[in-house]
């Protein structure tokens, strides 16, 4: 089996290349490389943090499938408190618990923490996970963000505009208030970047909580009406509409 890059020019540590690319999850990797499994241009390569540049570097591995699985990408509702990973040292449930067992390996195309639901991308197309997951690509995903207390409209307009966080700061942000019951303070909020937490960050810096958070759309691709805990498989005009703009 041999793995070339999608995407010229990126460089990664070894064991999540593996992953990455779609031969299985990053502790399975890991276990490969150490296994002297794998080879990077010919030589055996036995550390898993190795760098490699996927565009310049031929990567293969030892005893592993001849024939590579038939591209999948599936949409699948998170319920809250689901952790995306394969294993989870807590304990807790994964999103893999919640899939067929009849499916191939598939990897996340972003991440929702523990906390969020909503639209999760699985897929083992790598070519479509980095159009969704890499920053340059903005593709924006859609969020029903659920606070403490509406915020001002000053506020909203730093949300808008770019905040200040820990990590630089966020692009601008489509925001706008959501009819609701009464009492109920909801916004939706368009990102084109997926910095770890950052909504519950950009809410926190101007003063509010998050109360619940649920993303709904990735690209024009719409979460809809499908039930928390279940997935659907996409076809080729789901994965145009997720690679879309608006």
């Amino acid at each position: 089996m041999t793995i070339h890059s999608p995407q010229p020019g990126r460089r990664v540590q070894l064991h999540r290349a593996l992953s990455k690319l779609g031969w299985g999850s990053r502790t399975q990797a890991w276990a490969w490389v150490r296994a002297g499994e794998v080879c990077v241009d010919g030589r055996v390569t036995t550390d898993p943090l190795t760098w490699v540049d996927l565009d310049r570097q031929r990567i293969t591995r030892q005893g592993g499938a001849t024939v590579s699985p038939l591209p999948m990408t599936i949409a699948l509702h998170k319920p809250r408190g689901i952790v995306v990973t394969r294993r989870d040292e807590r304990g807790r449930r994964t999103v893999y618990d919640l899939l067929p067992p009849d499916l191939p390996w598939l990897f996340p195309a972003g991440r929702l923490d523990a906390d969020s639901e909503g639209l999760l991308i699985l897929t083992n197309d790598s070519a479509l996970a980095v159009r969704l997951t890499e920053p340059a690509h903005a593709i924006p995903k859609t969020y029903h963000v659920t606070l403490d207390a509406m915020p001002a409209d000053e506020d909203l307009q730093r949300l808008r505009k770019g905040v200040l966080l820990a990590d630089g700061e966020t692009r601008p942000t489509r925001v706008r208030r959501l009819p609701s019951p009464i009492g109920i303070p909801v916004l939706e909020m368009v990102l084109t970047e997926g910095r770890n937490r950052q909504i519950r960050r950009m809410a926190a810096a101007i003063g509010h909580k998050v109360r619940r958070l649920v993303r709904v759309a990735v690209g024009a691709y719409q979460l809809g009406d499908l039930p928390a805990g279940s997935c659907r498989t996409l076809d080729a005009a789901d994965q145009r509409q997720l690679l879309r703009r608006k």
